[in-house]
């Protein structure tokens, strides 16, 4: 994908703007990241960032209850949020006729969320979010394994620690003065990036931008963040999972270096050769070959404030065999790097996987407010197909030898024991 000029423009309340004009369908991509997630909750209060994703459609000083939603349905428009580790972000893709409502209404629960915030809305949200935790995760074979690894991989009371969904008894006692404090501390313009794509005029856009958002106050400094860093792990962090679930299962986690820098994308490439899809070294030996598994898979969750994260998942009876299956065939890769044709093909996905993520003007408008927030730099999403390109076999030999060692990760067995 070609580099797309960018007119960026910061308002004097400190709101980021970022447009791209994109002329190829009548419609405009509005997508806003707030710098919170789950890695900003105190102990206590954890679930509180996806909580709030969800209060933020109840209304706010002049939408009621359920407006946000009917006023963008009926403009036949598309929308949805979601809540990580690291950013809440907000977005909706209109027609372009349709452009000023979307930023009215984002302007105004910006800027007037708790007018509308009750102890009946957080209630009724409480609830959906609960629910949303036992239909997702509680009752879901496997659902919690993620959540799992998270907390055996991280020391209680590091931010990466937990996960957005929070716990049952901290959203129980979650209440609306927590709410209002965290919009107070979070939900401002200065810690904001407004990313606008789409079938537009520039300055006509930032002109509205600027009508709508740029009444609203700064903000106040938000807190620093608590350090996220750890190194590669040492040694087996297990766990043996006593659950009903379908057939027996081998999960693991390994820290990987942080997103942003040169040693990520080699990494990536890494757990891309090793058990991305059926293609891969993980699924050819113990799918194919030594039949083991019914399935194996493995996958990267980029993080900026912390080490990103490599996920290996196999289903299979005997988890055992997995264990020691994985330890041979990372001590392998370690050893002799991948080849040539392996690189080609990981860096192949690697590029394809941003066309996809960038090919719509939703898309775009997510990975330029992505990388203004956590990177300073909207345009830094179009070197990313570069950024891989570059990588070379050596570092990702040498990345595989550092962060996906034999005999040190974090483990969740179901069905064996945990080694």
């Amino acid at each position: 994908m070609a580099e797309q000029p960018l007119h960026e423009h910061t308002l004097g309340n400190g709101l980021r703007v970022v447009v791209c004009e994109d002329h190829v369908v009548p419609l405009a991509a509005v997508n806003i990241w707030y710098g919170v997630g789950s890695r900003h909750e105190v102990a206590g209060r954890t679930g509180l960032a996806h909580l709030f994703e969800h209060l933020m459609f109840q209304g706010s000083s002049n939408v009621a209850e359920g407006e946000h939603a009917a006023l963008l349905e009926s403009a036949g428009a598309t929308f949805n949020a979601s809540t990580s580790f690291e950013r809440t972000n907000y977005y909706e893709t209109v027609p372009v006729s349709h452009l000023e409502l979307a930023l009215w209404l984002e302007a105004d629960r910006m800027g007037t969320l708790p007018a509308a915030l009750t102890q009946a809305n957080l209630d009724n949200q409480r609830d959906v979010v609960k629910n949303e935790r036992r239909q997702r995760y509680d009752n879901q074979p496997y659902g919690t394994a993620f959540e799992r690894l998270c907390a055996l991989t991280f020391p209680a009371g590091h931010p990466y620690h937990h996960t957005p969904i929070g716990s049952m008894e901290d959203l129980d006692a979650t209440t609306l003065k927590d709410c209002t404090d965290f919009f107070a501390t979070w939900y401002a313009p200065g810690n904001a990036v407004l990313s606008i794509v789409g079938d537009v005029d520039p300055d006509e856009t930032l002109a509205a931008v600027e009508r709508y958002f740029g009444g609203l106050l700064t903000g106040p400094q938000v807190p620093p963040s608590r350090p996220g860093a750890l190194g590669a792990l040492d040694r087996i962090n297990g766990e043996i999972v006593d659950e009903d679930v379908p057939s027996p299962a081998y999960f693991a986690m390994f820290p990987l270096p942080s997103d942003g820098g040169d040693d990520v994308e080699a990494a990536e490439l890494a757990v891309e050769i090793l058990g991305g899809g059926s293609g891969s070294r993980l699924y050819d030996r113990m799918v194919r070959r030594d039949e083991i598994a019914t399935e194996v898979w493995a996958g990267v969750t980029r993080l900026a404030g912390g080490p990103s994260l490599a996920i290996v998942d196999a289903i299979g009876p005997d988890p055992e065999r997995i264990a020691a299956v994985l330890d041979e065939e990372l001590a392998r890769f370690a050893e002799h790097g991948p080849d040539a044709d392996e690189a080609a093909r990981a860096t192949a996905q690697a590029e394809r996987g941003f066309l996809e993520q960038t090919e719509t003007v939703t898309g775009l408008a997510n990975a330029l407010s992505q990388n203004a927030t956590q990177f300073g730099d909207p345009a830094r999403v179009f070197t990313a197909p570069g950024r891989a390109a570059a990588v070379t076999g050596e570092q990702i030999k040498e990345m595989a030898g550092h962060w996906l060692k034999p005999g040190a990760r974090s483990v969740l067995t179901y069905g064996g024991t945990a080694s």
